[in-house]
């Protein structure tokens, strides 16, 4: 508004030279602010009022300009000045519109002074600069990247990332700064030029690495459980779980903490892949040399538990290697579940040596083997015919087994009982106590037999009870062979007639469920068994038919009258 607009408005002469004077405040104001090519400026600014809305300042006139109390609050809405206090500020000018920043002067303060406590450092070395920061912003050319304070802007085509990467707000990343413009205030970063001289760097100590084949010292940077990522001189490379001992594989984190200092040797290097491998065994003597010179397969050696699964357990040999010892191995028991049954971690045993493999680093050994086997010790104090009681261990379709003083043995179903129905799974169940009879011992397979009806009387022997040779019995055919018939008798016994005992009668005209009379012939209780004859049933029919024909007092035979004939 200039004096001709003040003539029109009827104000005091007090009144028109306090405007008149705002007015070229306010001309000079902006005159201050021009000239830096960005429309901004960074000024000094005194605080004149602190309301609930906003803050006030004085950029040198008298005219008081609006400060969002954001400018001067910390994150909790906390206060940091109060009225009076002079602070930076960053005036900047777009067309009509006029914005404050005391956050942004401090941001540009930051910038200044890294900018010149790094052209302080320029003529001392050409040294790169790597930043590591935090994306705290995104706009159309890049992203803007904080660190200690001080922001840098990375452009979308140096940032490195994929294209369908995931927003990168609060990833930190490290990238190397690329231009200081002093004049701007700005600083660029590229992660390109990082990741393209850390490449660099890398293959290089790779090829160090790879030509020495020498020990290095290297820090753990992260565990696995599958091995740890160590760093040796800018390289980071893989110690596998199974490189760390010669024991075989171990857990890491058992025996390190990321930071710890180590000595490895590069074992392997996949160049497709860009992946280093380490090891910590090959820095260290080989003991399983020391093994193939002293030990043989059959030796006796004195171990530690050292580790136990279901499986078996892992003992320590005392010079860096452990040997297994498989569950099968630890008792002669098979019913051993876990080795913890039977051992005891940090228990020392005596093993013997089976098997030895050195060039796969494996050795197994056996406790079992220098214990006693229960069989042997069992037919050192048996003999066939013992009544022994045992335990039924597991039952099956042709019988069950039965352990006794630590051996297991068979009880077949035809050993269960007389009857074609007593079976071991009718008759019994697991953990039943039986009495048998030791019927059979197989030296060569080491393998028992028992028999339970060995002690019960069988239906043929309470049968010869009540029979003796001679007698005449009925029997209904059950079936019938080339050799001969089989009969059922009373009280269900069984007894067999031969062919040739059959006459008069024809084997072939005898039908399943005839009934047949005969005479004992065999009767053997113990080996089950009754033969019958026909024949000589009725041979003793003919002498009781002569018998009664002579008379009682008459001794004449069939015989005898045949002999009587041939005389006349």
């Amino acid at each position: 508004m200039g004096n001709e607009a003040l003539e029109s408005i009827d104000i005091s002469e007090e009144d028109k030279a306090l405007f008149e004077q705002s007015v070229k405040d306010d001309d000079a104001w902006r005159e201050s602010i021009k000239g830096d090519g960005r429309n901004e400026k960074l000024l000094t600014a005194t605080i004149a009022k602190i309301t609930s809305e906003a803050a006030f300042v004085n950029l040198g006139g008298k005219s008081e300009r609006r400060l969002e109390l954001a400018e001067i609050t910390d994150k909790n809405g906390v206060l940091l000045f109060k009225e009076g206090d002079q602070i930076p500020v960053v005036v900047t000018k777009s067309g009509d519109r006029t914005r404050i920043s005391h956050k942004r002067a401090v941001k540009r303060q930051k910038i200044a002074e890294f900018i010149a406590a790094h052209k302080a450092k320029e003529g001392e070395s050409a040294e790169p600069i790597d930043i590591e920061g935090t994306i705290v912003g995104k706009n159309k050319g890049g992203y803007i990247v904080e660190a200690d304070g001080v922001e840098f802007f990375m452009p979308i085509s140096l940032a490195a990332f994929k294209p369908d990467a995931k927003p990168q707000i609060g990833k930190t990343v490290t990238a190397r700064l690329i231009k200081m413009d002093e004049a701007n205030g700005t600083l660029a970063l590229s992660r390109r030029s990082y990741l393209n001289a850390q490449r660099k760097t890398r293959k290089e100590a790779i090829r160090k690495l790879t030509d020495a084949g020498e020990i290095v010292e290297a820090t753990v940077r992260r565990i696995q459980n599958y091995g740890m990522f160590v760093e040796s001189n800018g390289v980071e490379g893989l110690v596998h779980y199974t490189e760390i001992s010669h024991k075989g594989p171990v857990n890491p984190a058992a025996h390190y903490k990321e930071g710890d200092k180590i000595q490895v040797k590069m074992s392997g290097y996949d160049k497709e892949k860009n992946r280093v491998s380490f090891s910590i065994k090959a820095t260290q003597p080989n003991p399983w040399q020391e093994i193939a010179e002293q030990l043989e397969v059959g030796d006796t050696i004195k171990v530690t538990v050292a580790n136990m699964e279901a499986y078996g357990a892992f003992v320590d040999l005392g010079n860096d290697t452990e040997g297994f010892l498989h569950i099968s191995e630890i008792s002669w028991d098979k019913e051993l579940k876990h080795p913890n049954e039977v051992l005891r971690i940090g228990q020392e045993i005596e093993v013997e040596v089976i098997a030895l493999d050195i060039e796969n680093q494996r050795l197994r050994v056996s406790l079992k083997k220098l214990q006693p086997k229960p069989y042997e010790e069992f037919i050192k104090r048996h003999k066939i015919g013992d009544r022994l009681t045992g335990v039924v261990t597991s039952l099956k379709d042709f019988g069950a087994f039965l352990k006794i003083e630590g051996v297991e043995g068979l009880l077949h179903n035809e050993e269960c009982g007389w009857n074609r129905s007593d079976t071991a799974k009718s008759m019994f169940k697991e953990g039943d106590e039986v009495e048998v009879e030791l019927i059979k011992i197989d030296y060569d397979s080491g393998r028992l037999s028992f028999s339970k009806k060995a002690l019960i009387e069988s239906p043929i022997e309470i049968y010869a009870k009540k029979r003796q040779i001679g007698d005449v019995v009925q029997g209904v055919v059950r079936d019938a062979k080339e050799f001969g018939v089989f009969v059922r008798l009373e009280d269900g016994v069984d007894a067999m007639i031969r062919a040739e005992d059959l006459a008069p009668l024809k084997l072939e005209e005898i039908k399943i469920g005839d009934t047949i009379e005969a005479s004992i012939a065999v009767m053997e209780p113990k080996k089950g068994r009754i033969r019958l004859s026909v024949r000589r049933f009725e041979k003793q029919k003919e002498r009781d038919a002569l018998k009664s024909f002579n008379g009682e007092d008459q001794r004449t035979t069939l015989g005898d009258a045949i002999r009587g004939s041939l005389k006349k």
